[in-house]
């Protein structure tokens, strides 16, 4: 019974470096782990590549013989594989025992009006696969409401569209306090609280009643659904990355039915933990900066995490730099 994440986020949000990441932490753990590429447009693949797209179809070759956009060109691509289905299945098979980690394309279309990803999901779990989705988002977008609200709402289309275990991650949270205060400490944001707070920011300089009425309409749907939350994560803090780990692997049953010398370890100890807890410790890790700080917020590290994950290594993040895309072995 094979398990697996399939990664998607829109473009910018880091994919390709939390494949990396996150395959050397699982090979750090002893869990035999590959890398799935099913992006015909990743030209900086940072991470050895067990399944490539590209071996079936290019987005330049797309491109070429139907005289397609680049959009247009990845929808193609998408939707060839989907109709040469037994070509994956067939590559996926020589990896016996394997964990999957399936890189995706960040063209949100994909995933809120094209179905045939979730086509693609479903014939997978027909084959036994157990799969959860990571969805990325960059953490800027909870430096503004109206950007915040927007990926809000991409997470929900997202979710009711491809309808199987889901774990939003805001990503590349360590760089968040080069962006300036938080309207709200990071907990609001990754429990996504009363929404009514959001709107009177996002009504701040609105004049137009119809625009008022939109957005309080928005966020109405939202809180409806009840269904979207955050993790959090930097792909270059170890500890960061085993929290994040532990909510995918309830989410695609691996911490149920697949624990395996080296990890259950470290899935009971994480397991002790809780969303709310993490979002406070990660807001005081990376020094986060809030309008209305929050002077209860715990101290930093989960330290029951310290005898499993302490002697892994993901490369650390150099804090004079803003990009972090950058994950390697000490």
């Amino acid at each position: 019974m094979p398990f697996g994440q399939i990664v998607i986020g829109p473009p910018g949000s880091g994919k390709t470096t939390y494949c990396n990441g996150m395959y050397q932490f699982l090979t750090a753990l002893g869990r035999k782990t590959v890398v799935v590429n099913l992006d015909p447009a990743n030209e900086s693949m940072t991470y050895e590549c067990a399944v490539n797209i590209e071996d079936l179809i290019t987005l330049d070759d797309a491109m070429e013989a139907y005289q397609l956009g680049p959009n247009g060109g990845m929808v193609y691509c998408i939707e060839y594989l989907e109709k040469n289905a037994e070509w994956l299945l067939d590559q996926l098979s020589k990896h016996d025992d394997c964990y999957f980690i399936f890189d995706c394309p960040g063209q949100v279309e994909l995933y809120t009006h094209n179905e045939s990803i979730k086509n693609i999901v479903r014939l997978l779990e027909k084959q036994n696969y157990r799969l959860a989705c990571v969805h990325l988002v960059d953490a800027s977008y909870c430096t503004e409401a109206s950007r915040f609200i927007s990926v809000l709402l991409l997470s929900l289309t997202t979710m009711t569209m491809l309808e199987m275990p889901h774990v939003n991650v805001l990503s590349k949270i360590d760089l968040l306090n080069q962006l300036g205060e938080l309207d709200f400490n990071l907990e609001y944001y990754t429990s996504v609280m009363d929404l009514e707070y959001l709107l009177r920011h996002l009504n701040e300089y609105e004049t137009s009643d119809k625009f008022l009425k939109l957005n309080s309409a928005i966020c109405e749907l939202i809180e409806d659904y009840s269904l979207v939350g955050f993790s959090t994560l930097c792909i270059n803090d170890k500890y960061s990355v085993a929290a994040l780990l532990k909510e995918i692997d309830k989410a695609n049953g691996y911490i149920f039915g697949a624990l395996t010398e080296g990890n259950e370890s470290i899935l009971l100890a994480a397991d002790s933990s809780d969303l709310l807890t993490e979002a406070r410790e990660a807001q005081t890790r990376y020094g986060l900066m809030t309008k209305s700080p929050d002077e209860d917020a715990p101290a930093v590290a989960n330290r029951k995490l310290d005898a499993v994950v302490g002697r892994l290594s993901i490369k650390e993040h150099d804090p004079d730099t803003v990009s972090s895309e950058q994950v390697g072995s000490e």
